[in-house]
């Protein structure tokens, strides 16, 4: 494939665009019916389109150039939030909707809009896009910015055949994303199998504290200077934005030397530590340390629990992140009168579980290690597969 022969062309010379409208409050709902579509917003706009927090405007409100069609392409044009300025997504066939303020439509003239969607999720769009954001409080991409760009274009033909292979490597991610939702969902049921709903606890179980079942319950402290004393090696510094359900995510982990290390010996994680998230809009994420980060800490918004022999640390971990009690400690969170959620150490040692006898305990965390290990599996293979995806779009899309 010689991209040496393709052009590369002015985007606004194949596109139209349309730019999205304020409605006001009275038009919009939060039910569909007959009357209304929906309407996609900022927040909607995540690479595909997502669905939550999704409200309706009425069809009379609704001019004709605002309702999407087949093969249009959405972008987030305006966001307070830097990293969705740019975002495309491209509209559901058939989908019946509008799109609001902060949106922009792009709509493929002489340009397969295939193409061109996964040209708008290119690191050379990114980087072309963060270029030309501009606004104090709030990033905003003219009309200009998008017509000016210089992309790569190929014959037709190989526009398609193009867009078909990037198409098959996506539909490969979202199938290996699709199978750990799956295992997620095993997990979750297994867990309502064996032992029932731990808010409600219909199976009867004994009810006691967490703090009589646990050797430690604390979080740590950021150490002085915060961020900018970081280090780029060390030992690990556990922080909020590590912490997922069920899962430890290594991106943007800190690091921190010796001496400061010292200072927070009291945080010290051990194996088999549960790291619960305690305040901001992370709380109560759960999951347990991974046994290759020791040496590490917390800071000030991570709490290590770290149980007796007669509480399982994987059976407290899906417990707490199953969602009936995911509900709870949210509700607990802003309960206190604070303007931001947080739970405290007298919140988490008072915490009231069930205690299913150690032998089912041991049976159930036997099972998951078994379900983790699948996951593992699926997560190298939806690595594997992100890897391919980013490199087609490397070589396709880069600049010669």
């Amino acid at each position: 494939m010689n991209k040496h022969s393709w052009h590369k062309v002015r985007l606004g010379d194949y596109i139209q665009q349309v730019r999205g409208v304020s409605y006001k409050p009275d038009d919009l709902s939060t039910e569909l019916t007959d009357e209304y579509v929906t309407l996609l917003r900022a927040n909607n706009i995540q690479d595909i389109l997502v669905f939550d927090d999704v409200q309706y405007v009425h069809r009379s409100k609704v001019n004709e150039k605002q309702y999407i069609k087949k093969g249009d392409i959405i972008i987030c044009a305006s966001s307070g939030s830097k990293h969705l300025v740019g975002k495309a997504a491209q509209a559901l066939e058939n989908y019946d909707s509008s799109f609001g303020a902060f949106c922009k439509l792009i709509r493929p003239l002489q340009i397969d809009c295939s193409y061109l969607g996964n040209y708008f999720k290119s690191n050379h769009y990114r980087s072309e896009i963060s270029k030309l954001s501009r606004g104090a409080n709030i990033n905003n991409i003219k009309n200009e910015d998008i017509d000016n760009l210089l992309i790569p274009l190929p014959p037709l033909e190989i526009q398609r055949h193009i867009a078909a292979t990037l198409d098959k490597a996506n539909e490969l991610i979202a199938l290996r994303k699709k199978q750990l939702e799956e295992l997620d969902a095993l997990a979750e049921s297994v867990f309502y199998e064996l032992f029932g709903n731990p808010v409600r606890n219909e199976k009867g179980w004994k009810i006691i504290y967490l703090k009589n079942v646990c050797s430690k319950i604390g979080s740590g402290a950021t150490p002085k200077g915060g961020n900018e004393n970081y280090k780029s090696e060390g030992i690990s510094l556990i922080r909020s934005l590590n912490v997922y359900n069920g899962k430890f995510q290594y991106k943007d982990l800190a690091y921190i030397d010796e001496i400061q290390a010292k200072l927070l010996d009291n945080v010290t994680i051990h194996n088999n530590d549960v790291l619960l998230n305690i305040t901001g809009a992370s709380v109560a994420r759960c999951c347990i340390v991974p046994q290759g980060l020791l040496p590490a800490r917390v800071n000030q918004h991570v709490a290590i629990i770290r149980t007796k022999k007669d509480l399982n640390h994987i059976f407290l971990t899906s417990l707490f992140t199953s969602q009936s009690y995911q509900q709870k400690l949210l509700r607990l969170s802003k309960s206190n009168g604070a303007t931001r959620e947080a739970l405290t150490k007298a919140d988490i040692e008072n915490l009231q579980i069930y205690l299913p006898p150690l032998t089912l305990q041991t049976h159930f965390a036997a099972i998951i290690e078994k379900i983790e290990e699948q996951k593992a599996l699926v997560r190298k293979a939806l690595k594997e597969s992100e890897d391919l995806f980013q490199r087609l779009m490397q070589d396709l899309f880069q600049p010669y």
